[in-house]
């Protein structure tokens, strides 16, 4: 598994989805290899895992990385295949479609892959221009380079379905069920169970971070917004988000929270979620909050309505937040009951079956019962009948 920061899991949905599936194929018998980014990342996230070899069963490699966005990823993901094609392995799981590029080299090696292909990256405001340009040609390769894609939204499937004319593996994430525990992490902050909002986001365009701000410094609420997250590269970014908060004493920016035990107390005892996400597929901050049974409100777009459904609260613009924000309040016992009956969503997304699927995707690699590369990526392929009829994989044709 190659192309994250790897584990422990302590950045976004990539590394929860490694440590998760990972482990899980480890329990099944499988000898789980994943490569790891150094501490000493430009991300400052390193995986803490220095000098280990193991954890929860998987083998550790820990590689370097240059230290800039624009090469960081690409840079470890490099060294990780060079290090593969010396330690080989039956399958190899790419993540990211930054790193198509290179895939040819593991094709050239007869190592079957499937690229997790992840949101759409190219719709990112950090990589306007020639990052754009960039992440559009990976789309392209991944789907000419990859003997099977993975999607993790039914919105992403459609995608490379409608640009690409190409088949997915709809693997989504698990939807963790965090019952309500001690609130110590809360009282730390000041807090109190029930009396305050949350957002937990890296601090970049597409995560609206600065629209729920500005929503929530707009609404007459009086329980405090508790934000989480930050980013390695969005200075300007931070700076504009810090301006809309301005002196208002309502706003808590605490910055990023790596314990994960006192991020789950923050979920369960929020009175709200305000999710931002606009353009990744399914996400892991949004399946907590589900899963944690807290009331949430997430903008428009599809990949959240496939999550929440009916019993979520949609936003478009920062009028809309500062309601919504207004109407928790308003109605706190409603809110808590709309929580509830999100909490029930958590079953559909389940962490077990997914390692399942992921197993079953694995075991069709290894016996080359995939599709294989398509390589008319810019236009409509039809792939081979084949991967419909592949028993347990549940491809989006």
């Amino acid at each position: 598994m190659l192309g994250t920061r790897g584990v422990p899991a302590c950045y976004g949905g990539f590394e929860t989805a490694v440590e998760e599936v990972g482990r899980r194929l480890v329990d099944r018998g499988h000898r789980v290899r994943v490569y790891c980014r150094g501490s000493g990342t430009a991300s400052g996230s390193g995986t803490g895992t220095a000098g280990a070899r193991t954890y929860r069963g998987m083998e550790l490699v820990t590689l370097p990385a240059v230290r800039r966005r624009a090469l960081e990823t690409l840079s470890h993901t490099g060294l990780s295949v060079a290090h593969l094609l010396a330690h080989r392995t039956d399958v190899a799981l790419v993540f990211n479609a930054a790193n198509a590029p290179l895939l040819p080299v593991l094709r050239a090696a007869g190592i079957p892959l499937a690229t997790h292909v992840d949101g759409l990256e190219w719709k990112r405001a950090k990589w306007a221009g020639a990052g754009q340009r960039y992440y559009r040609a990976a789309e392209a390769a991944a789907v000419r380079w990859s003997d099977a894609l993975i999607a993790d939204a039914v919105g992403i499937a459609d995608y490379y379905r409608t640009e690409f004319g190409v088949p997915t593996t709809l693997l989504s994430y698990g939807a963790p069920v965090l019952a309500p525990q001690a609130d110590d992490a809360v009282t730390a902050l000041g807090l109190v169970a029930g009396g305050y909002h949350l957002v937990v986001a890296r601090f970049e365009p597409e995560n609206n971070v600065d629209l729920l701000v500005d929503g929530y410094v707009r609404s007459p609420a009086r329980l405090p917004l508790v934000v989480v997250g930050a980013a390695p590269y969005a200075h300007d970014y931070t700076a504009r988000v810090r301006a809309l908060v301005g002196d208002d004493p309502r706003v808590r920016l605490i910055g990023a929270v790596w314990d994960q035990r006192a991020l789950d107390q923050l979920y369960v005892h929020a009175l709200t979620y305000a999710h931002g996400h606009s353009v990744g597929g399914t996400n892991p901050s949004l399946l907590r909050a589900v899963g944690a049974g807290t009331a949430t409100l997430a903008y428009d777009v599809s990949f959240n309505r496939e999550v929440l459904g009916d019993e979520g609260v949609y936003v478009r613009d920062a009028v809309g937040v500062a309601q919504a924000f207004a109407d928790a309040e308003a109605a706190p016992a409603a809110t808590a009951a709309r929580g509830e009956r999100l909490r029930a969503r958590a079953s559909r997304y389940d962490w077990d079956a997914v390692a399942a699927g992921y197993e079953r995707l694995v075991a069709a690699l290894a016996a080359h019962r995939t599709p294989g590369p398509a390589p008319g990526a810019r236009r409509r392929h039809a792939w081979s009948a084949e991967a419909e009829a592949l028993p347990g994989l549940a491809v989006v044709p």
